[in-house]
């Protein structure tokens, strides 16, 4: 099978864990002994998010003074490398056999989507309540509750077009190339005057890579971040935990914005044009995904909703 995996940033760093260099790089090779395994099986193409990579980068970028803030598509940019590198050295160590590749790739959105006007996006660390005051009114940045945390929000513009699709339709004619792409939702841009320019914002990953499941026609979309499962009521006492469901009982429950509800949207998009499945569940678990018996299975063919 062709299968898109989706790695969250949170599963790559997760709440709470310092924003270390050496942390994030345990973690990526865990995830990668686990992925090689299913590569020797599968067909799968990696893409990821960067939301604590890049509010750190963008809270080290505004303590230098002496030169103007980076923009954040610039700080995405930044991102894509950096993570994308240590998926290849550790994929690499895993599948000496394989071509392991990084495309920086570039996402076309509206420059009049309204996540521009109403930001939803999670990125950097998580603070407490008066941490998140602190830091809201010093760098005047939009602040929203992140399940028991707060975290930064920021501009988040629905996925368009990809614009290095052709290429990586090329890329993935040759079985022993693993690509990872799409990194952090993708660079964000735009046309003006017929000419591709960079726009403020951050993509988010599950969109993205629902939209680009949908355009290499993935068999399968498998969305891991730091949960089990989705939740019917996060972090409340009479939440259940999915185990498997049909997308018509899906869209009856309620998600959070910029957390949970861009996943469910994204696998329903997914499905709906033409995907097989879909799953959501934790890094560590991902085999045990793709075996149904860890994650929240997704499809039109389940038919009645099972719980943990």
């Amino acid at each position: 099978m062709r299968i898109v995996i989706a790695l969250g940033g949170n599963a790559l760093l997760q709440r709470g864990e310092p924003l270390e260099a050496l942390i994030q790089y345990k973690n990526i090779t865990g995830a990668s002994i686990a992925l090689a395994r299913i590569a020797k099986q599968h067909q799968i193409i990696l893409t990821h998010g960067n939301g604590p990579q890049v509010g750190l980068l963008a809270l080290q970028n505004d303590a230098y003074k002496d030169v103007s803030p980076y923009p954040l598509h610039t700080l995405d940019a930044q991102t894509q490398g950096m993570i994308g590198s240590l998926f290849v050295q550790t994929l690499k160590n895993e599948l000496p056999e394989r071509e392991v590749v990084c495309l920086l790739t570039h996402i076309i959105v509206d420059h009049n989507d309204l996540g521009f006007k109403n930001p939803t996006k999670f990125v950097g660390p998580v603070y407490n309540q008066k941490q998140a005051q602190e830091v809201a009114h010093t760098n005047d940045w939009v602040i929203k509750p992140d399940g028991k945390y707060f975290r930064r929000v920021v501009a988040s513009p629905k996925p368009q077009k990809i614009v290095e699709l052709d290429t990586i339709n090329y890329l993935l004619r040759d079985d022993n190339i693993l690509i990872v792409c799409a990194g952090g939702g993708g660079i964000p841009v735009i046309y003006k005057n017929e000419k591709l320019c960079s726009i403020d914002a951050v993509i988010d990953k599950d969109r993205a890579s629902s939209l680009f499941a949908n355009e290499i026609k993935a068999d399968g979309l498998i969305i891991l971040s730091d949960i089990e499962a989705v939740e019917t009521k996060f972090s409340e006492p009479s939440s259940k935990k999915i185990k498997a469901i049909n997308t018509d009982e899906l869209v009856k429950f309620d998600f959070a914005d910029g957390s949970m509800k861009p996943k469910i949207e994204s696998v329903l998009t997914f499905i709906e044009n033409g995907g097989n499945f879909a799953a959501i569940g934790e890094l560590s678990k991902v085999e045990q995904i793709l075996d149904g018996k860890s994650g929240t299975h997704i499809s039109k063919t389940h038919t009645y909703t099972q719980y943990y």
